[in-house]
């Protein structure tokens, strides 16, 4: 888990709280009492959660789905009850996130999405598409990088630092590091149509590595 993300879930969390201490009881426009908060303290709050759960749960997951029905509120709902609601939507997120049962599920699909395509480069390659079985495979190979840079707190950049920075930080090994500083190099040739700089045999190697190393790394 992203130490960035912890820590945010963390100071809106203890934001959500000094707003709630800071309720008051007012009557409302229908002849009744109940506790209402500055609707600025909500807005800046709200903002900031639904940017961090988009970052974290996705756009169309249900956790933001569930806080945008809530942001609307109803006729007869104080901004309190509002605020209630939408934290508690922020603090399911904030649970499943740190239980790491998010991230569980981000990998999953990403596995599903790299293996297919990987799937669709052994395909053209057994039609004899060697070239765009190459590229193909690089770039599900950078992609992955860059999402296990991500997962890391990790700046992502080109192919060779984010190699050079996962494998400092322990990822995978050095001898990891110098397979994929190859398999770029396979990527590279192709992308600029150097097909004698590579054989049939090094890019089916190349597709079974790159679904090795992406599994390897992403557990």
């Amino acid at each position: 888990m992203s130490a960035v993300f912890n820590r945010r879930f963390d100071e809106l969390d203890k934001q959500a709280a000094v707003i709630d201490s800071s309720k008051r009881m007012r009557n409302t426009s229908w002849g009744t009492s109940a506790y209402y908060i500055e609707q600025s303290d909500l807005l800046n709050w709200r903002v900031k959660v639904r940017h961090l759960i988009v970052s974290v749960c996705g756009s169309d997951s249900q956790h933001l789905k569930l806080f945008a029905d809530h942001e609307k509120g109803g006729m007869y709902t104080t901004n309190y009850e509002v605020f209630r609601e939408l934290r508690a939507v922020f603090l399911a997120a904030k649970e499943d996130y740190e239980g790491g049962y998010l991230q569980s599920l981000k990998h999953l699909v990403q596995a599903e999405v790299f293996e297919s395509e990987l799937e669709q480069a052994s395909e053209l390659l057994s039609a004899g598409y060697m070239i765009a079985a190459a590229v193909i495979s690089g770039v599900v190979l950078e992609t992955g990088l860059r999402e296990m840079c991500a997962d890391r707190g990790i700046i992502p950049g080109k192919l060779d630092k984010m190699n050079a920075d996962l494998a400092r930080a322990g990822v995978y090994s050095r001898l990891v590091q110098k397979q994929i500083t190859a398999l770029a190099d396979i990527r590279n040739s192709a992308a600029h149509g150097k097909v004698d700089q590579f054989t049939r045999d090094d890019v089916f190697a190349m597709i079974r590595d790159v679904q090795r190393i992406l599994a390897t790394g992403s557990s």
